[in-house]
């Protein structure tokens, strides 16, 4: 019974992960081995995949979009434009709310 607990805790003490990839690439394991190269994160996912949109560039787009789980990289998407808004809000003097919807051409409210 107390068998996962002691293996997920042994994980936690090791620093290992269980692999984010069905091919095992990701998580710290994979950086200890100069020979296998690390796998992109999430953030970095998002990063490629939004400024490969902005470039209309499919290929980047596809490779992007394969690093990680679709749910992951909406996540990654998500919490970038969060934080493009507040630091152009901060930029602008403006409420997120103002420059969000100035972003998406939506009238003032």
């Amino acid at each position: 019974m107390f068998g996962w607990i002691r293996t997920a805790y042994g994980r936690l003490l090791d620093g290992k992960r269980a692999p984010s990839r069905p091919d095992g690439s990701a998580g710290p394991a994979a950086t200890r081995d100069p020979a296998r190269k690390r796998a992109p994160n999430l953030f970095e996912a998002a990063a490629s995949y939004v400024s490969a949109r902005a470039e209309n560039d499919q290929d980047k787009i596809d490779e992007a979009a394969g690093w990680v789980s679709p749910e992951a990289l909406s996540f990654g998407v998500s919490e970038l434009a969060c934080r493009a808004v507040v630091a152009l809000a901060r930029e602008r003097d403006e409420s997120p709310h103002a420059v969000a919807r100035a972003l998406l051409g939506l009238p003032t409210a």
